[in-house]
């Protein structure tokens, strides 16, 4: 069975990771963590990108060479960061390792022995900080880099091309055919009017500087950084390796990619450049490429430059991992930029979590406890919230796959929403003043335990920590086993939960913020 194969982008450690960094993560861990749910066999990658001149530099102004910069950063603050924020990735690629270096060598010379790579000078504006050559067009007056706004170089070197240009109509050709391999819509158009501009041949190595993989036929060159970093998704799961091997046989696996996720402003390189080295190798081009936004702080994109990266920890130390997980994902529409508000997080925070959720489930756990001793009634079944329970993991399924997460939970929350009005309108509290009322408050209490066992594994890949506790809480562990092992497809069949599951009370899901100063 081909893996679910989705890969993040490799991040540069140059610095420590930023909350824009770990908004991709995090979208890529719910989506992965979904798919599992859909007993699909998935491949999570995520990784670091080590080589090149800004790494180089930033190593150089901390007094240390580049592997020991690259070894401490991602021992002491990337790895780290995806471990704090429960990131599931089944792999993390380094571009320093050798099993990535060797295959991007290998790689390298098949495309040089069928003639896409040729030797020539080149001349133009070059901005470290995107390791990239810039057009005239893209910059801003002063010869400022858009994205950094700083000054770029010019750089003049004999290089060696990679001949992109002959891509240019099978590209075209590709996103017309397939629409879908490069969303949002936005991000595609950009593409296809990008490519219909004229693309040139690609400055492919380096000879200023020797931070990279080198260039095996001529040693004095180093790949350029994008060229070898792009590659890592195919390196990571065996490119090149002999089909018979383990490399091989994981490539046959996972290749084509079905998800690279990536922020817009790389989105060039893996829309244009990527497919094109995969089309000239004769490999499959990954099905979709999907450019989300960026995160702004006070209208600026999260960046270290410009000192608007907020790290993680940040607002995970306050909120809780679990609340950072969804809020990123509940607030802003995954393809859109978004602002980052601490007030919009606290109110959502507030509402959407701990009284709409946490409330809910902290009310029924006390109520059985008061009114049935701690122990699940018999099973029942309200129409209505069996029936939306249906319509409800219908379009949470379908807008996941479409990487629509706000979409998804949101018809997730609707449904938390009805359930806490279907105990609003029941009133257990008032039944229960009534012996002859046992009946229906049995059957209240057991239909909403059945909705918040839906919820816990609806909710499960967003807020993996929250979701176990709940699914203990339900008493759910003992009887239907682990919440991860649950199908999505299995979830709106109701009346699992069986009669005479122990529910416990827990801490508080989501416990009062306290006033931040």
């Amino acid at each position: 069975m081909k893996s679910f194969y989705l890969t993040t982008p490799i991040y540069y450690v140059n610095d420590a990771p930023h909350i824009g960094h770990a908004y991709t993560t995090v979208a890529g861990d719910v989506l992965t963590r979904w798919h599992r749910q859909r007993g699909e066999s998935v491949w999570f990658l995520t990784g670091t990108d080590e080589h090149g001149q800004k790494v180089m530099r930033t190593a150089e102004a901390n007094g240390v060479a580049p592997q020991a910069w690259a070894d401490k950063l991602v021992e002491d603050a990337w790895k780290p960061n995806w471990r704090a924020l429960n990131i599931a990735n089944d792999d993390f690629i380094r571009t320093t390792e050798d099993r990535h270096m060797n295959r991007v060598q290998t790689f390298l010379t098949s495309l040089k022995d069928k003639g896409y790579i040729y030797q020539g000078d080149f001349e133009g504006p070059y901005c470290v900080g995107c390791e990239e050559f810039k057009l005239p067009g893209d910059l801003l007056e002063g010869d400022l880099c858009p994205i950094h706004s700083k000054p770029v170089e010019n750089v003049k070197e004999t290089n060696w091309f990679f001949k992109l240009s002959e891509f240019t109509d099978r590209l075209l050709d590709h996103y017309k055919k397939n629409p879908e391999a490069c969303q949002p819509e936005s991000a595609r158009n950009e593409v296809v009017a990008f490519l219909e501009g004229g693309v040139r041949d690609l400055s492919i190595s380096r000879s200023t500087f020797d931070w990279g993989v080198p260039v095996p036929w001529d040693t004095d060159q180093v790949v350029y950084v994008w060229f070898d970093a792009l590659l890592n998704y195919a390196t990571a799961v065996g490119l090149t390796d002999a089909p018979d091997s383990e490399g091989g046989k994981k490539f046959a696996q996972t290749w084509p990619a079905d998800v690279h996720l990536v922020g817009k402003d790389i989105l060039r390189f893996h829309a244009v450049i990527w497919p094109a080295m995969l089309m000239a190798a004769d490999l499959e081009v990954p099905k979709k490429v999907f450019a989300h936004g960026w995160l702004l702080v006070g209208g600026e994109k999260m960046s270290k430059s410009k000192l608007t990266g907020i790290a993680p920890a940040d607002i995970t130390d306050h909120f809780g991992v679990d609340a950072f997980r969804y809020y990123f994902l509940r607030a802003i529409p995954f393809g859109s930029d978004g602002s980052f508000s601490w007030e919009d997080m606290s109110a959502r925070y507030t509402s959407e979590l701990a009284n709409d959720f946490g409330n809910l489930a902290s009310r029924l756990a006390a109520m059985v406890e008061k009114y049935c001793g701690g122990v699940l009634p018999a099973v029942a079944q309200d129409a209505d919230l069996s029936a939306s329970l249906k319509a409800t993991v219908a379009t949470a399924d379908s807008a996941m796959e479409a990487l629509d997460f706000q979409g998804g939970i949101n018809a997730i929350m609707d449904y938390c929403k009805q359930v806490n009005g279907f105990v609003t309108i029941k009133e257990p509290w008032i039944l229960a003043k009534d012996p002859a009322n046992q009946q229906i408050l049995e059957d209240v209490l057991y239909n909403t335990a059945e909705s918040l066992r839906a919820l816990a594994v609806l909710l499960h890949p967003v807020m993996p920590a929250t979701t176990e506790i709940l699914w203990e809480s339900l008493g759910a562990k003992a009887t239907l086993g682990e919440i991860g092992a649950q199908k999505v497809s299995e979830i709106a069949t109701w009346g699992q939960l069986p009669q005479g599951a122990t529910v416990t009370k827990t801490p508080v899901l989501f416990p009062r913020l306290e006033v931040k100063e």
